[in-house]
């Protein structure tokens, strides 16, 4: 896939939640998301990414990979464990995808083509606000509205730090509501799974996702999909996974734009 470099802009530290006279310090401080857009273009796809860092560490970020591909990119900040406990970092995440559903088209974007994406804890996020409606629900907004979802090396089981703030080992799986895979459903958006190489891989995390990819289609959904990255750990597998996902994102618009 070759895609021409364009100009863009920045906008950085922008308050997500629709009401900042409502939020505390911290939430002023990590709620916010830098918005990279490609100039003089209209109706490009937009990525929401999210940080990696077990919930507990990292900030909000714009992949130098994504850059200069003719999409926009919005590097969402959230609050972190243990300052918070779940479920207010999915919430955050939840607000953060809302902000660009309802702002995007200001800015020159199609609604229709919004796109979730995230390494690690941030794989978990965007799988959590996909698969779990109620999330984006409180915004007046259906989840399947979202273009497709390729989280990189994300949790699908009860993410570690949630167990951890019950006092539970990362070694211990649980599947409740704070799963992805609880929540596996057919009439989801188009699910691409990125992973490392399930011997050099973060805990269980390959296994993990092999099971959501299993389970999605025992529930009946038709478009997910999972590749394991071999020779990658999971820190390492973020940079061959980038063209995956900026493939599926020009795969995706194109198949939307043709109906």
């Amino acid at each position: 896939m070759t895609i021409p470099a364009v100009a863009q802009r920045t906008l950085e530290k922008i308050f997500y939640y629709p009401d900042s006279a409502k939020a505390d310090t911290y939430q002023k401080q990590q709620c916010r998301l830098d918005l990279y857009i490609p100039k003089d273009m209209k109706g490009f796809a937009t990525i929401v990414w999210f940080h990696g860092g077990g919930i507990t560490g990292g900030g909000r970020e714009l992949p130098k990979a994504l850059m200069d591909r003719g999409v926009a990119v919005i590097g969402v900040g959230y609050r972190l464990s243990p300052k918070v406990h779940a479920p207010a970092y999915i919430e955050d995440a939840a607000a953060a995808v809302a902000w660009a559903f309802k702002h995007i088209a200001e800015y020159g974007g199609d609604s229709r083509l919004i796109f979730l994406s995230g390494h690690s804890a941030g794989g978990y996020l965007t799988s959590m606000v996909t698969l779990d409606k109620s999330y984006l629900a409180r915004y007046q907004i259906d989840a399947n509205r979202i273009a497709g979802l390729i989280p990189f090396s994300g949790q699908a089981i009860t993410h570690f730090t949630v167990r951890q703030e019950l006092g539970i080992k990362d070694t211990q799986p649980i599947i409740d509501k704070y799963a992805p895979l609880y929540h596996v459903r057919a009439d989801a958006p188009p699910m691409l799974l990125i992973t490392g190489d399930r011997e050099m891989e973060l805990l269980g995390r390959y296994e993990e996702n092999a099971y959501l990819n299993r389970m999605m289609k025992l529930a009946g959904h038709k478009a997910t999909r999972l590749y394991e990255l071999q020779g990658f750990d999971h820190g390492g597998m973020a940079t061959p996974a980038f063209p995956l996902l900026l493939r599926e994102v020009e795969t995706i618009k194109k198949s939307l734009q043709q109906k």
